[in-house]
């Protein structure tokens, strides 16, 4: 009977065990099945990729420098202590060769001409007269009424009279000059760029009065390295950039034979227009064309700059981008060369690229030959 009860009591344990067991199983089971999926990872960005174009771009030097005149021609006065009553001119007109900048008082001028003037209409009847008496002395002493030496005498006063005369005349000739030279004219075309005459202001010789831009022409005078003087060639094309912003298109007219002890720079000397925004006195920054050379380039938009390095992100596979280091070289218009770091069948994010990191998984909507 005891045995009967230990051996019922046993079952019951095991049936126990197996459904603790078989519950925990169940249990277990069920924690699976309730568990939520794993989320699929999404899209850093929706990024458009291009491929880098290979296009040939000019090779340009950099410089920078003055622009000055041409040649800027100095106008003073050539008579002292004569008043200015006229100023005709004005910084920034344009005048023609010959044209009056400004008069000086001509009274004086004028009476000494008119002196000159009547000298010389004696001398012309004095040396009419003489001329006469000569004749008539040679005739005379011809046909014995007149010794030599009387006619001798007659011949010497022709001459003597004849060469006052000559003198007279260019007395008058200085006359005429100096009352000309009441009247400053422009010595050629060009620009006034400055000015200090003043009306009611008393001259003297040399004194600087205007200075004229002769013909208007400009000039930009680059300083340039000693080493890349041998790559600018006369007559090549250059784009300077003003203060403002506003650009001219220049020519190389000549490069400096010598270069400066001091900064190892030469100086290039460049045509500007005459007429354009660029002004005498200005500092100038130009770009120096120096042929054309392939170049393998990307947008703009696709480069970025982080930590003092260019970077561009290209596609790997089908879905993620990984960063890329580049070297940069020209720029123009939206476009930046790249020298190294980017093989020419790379794919890279052409807009955007700020808002990415290495490895991220981007969606991509278009891919272009180069846009």
């Amino acid at each position: 009977m005891i045995d009967r009860q230990t051996q019922f009591v046993s079952r019951l344990a095991g049936c126990r065990r197996v459904g603790a067991l078989a519950l925990v199983l169940l249990l277990a089971a069920c924690g699976k099945e309730a568990a939520p999926p794993q989320a699929a990872a999404k899209p850093a960005l929706s990024v458009a990729v291009v491929a880098p174009q290979t296009v040939d771009w000019p090779r340009t030097l950099s410089a920078n420098g003055d622009v000055v005149a041409w040649q800027e021609a100095v106008i003073g006065a050539e008579l002292s202590g004569l008043r200015i009553v006229e100023v005709a001119v004005d910084v920034g007109q344009t005048v023609r060769k010959g044209q009056v900048l400004a008069r000086l008082d001509a009274a004086t001028a004028a009476s000494e001409q008119a002196e000159a003037q009547a000298a010389v209409a004696e001398l012309e009847a004095s040396v009419a007269e003489a001329r006469g008496n000569a004749a008539r002395a040679k005739e005379l002493q011809a046909k014995g009424f007149y010794s030599q030496q009387m006619n001798t005498q007659y011949q010497t006063a022709e001459q003597a009279t004849a060469a006052r005369l000559a003198a007279a005349r260019a007395r008058l000739d200085a006359a005429a000059l100096r009352l000309a030279r009441t009247e400053i004219k422009a010595p050629d075309d060009g620009i006034v760029s400055a000015r200090s005459a003043a009306v009611g202001s008393l001259t003297t010789a040399g004194q600087e009065l205007f200075r004229l831009i002769r013909g208007g022409r400009l000039e930009w005078r680059a300083a340039v390295p000693s080493a890349d003087l041998g790559r600018i060639v006369g007559g090549g094309p250059v784009r300077i950039t003003g203060p403002g912003g506003a650009t001219v298109d220049g020519k190389v007219r000549q490069v400096a034979p010598a270069v400066d002890p001091a900064t190892r720079n030469g100086t290039v000397f460049v045509d500007l227009p005459a007429a354009g925004t660029i002004r005498a006195g200005m500092f100038a920054r130009g770009e120096f064309e120096l042929g054309k050379a392939p170049a393998l380039s990307v947008p703009q938009a696709a480069v970025v700059l982080r930590e003092g390095f260019a970077y561009v992100f290209t596609l790997q596979g089908a879905d993620r981008v990984a960063q890329t280091k580049v070297g940069l070289g020209r720029r123009q218009g939206e476009r930046v060369e790249i020298v190294d770091g980017l093989p020419a069948a790379a794919r890279i994010v052409a807009s955007g690229a700020g808002f990415l990191a290495d490895g991220d998984l981007v969606q991509v909507l278009a891919a272009g030959g180069g846009q």
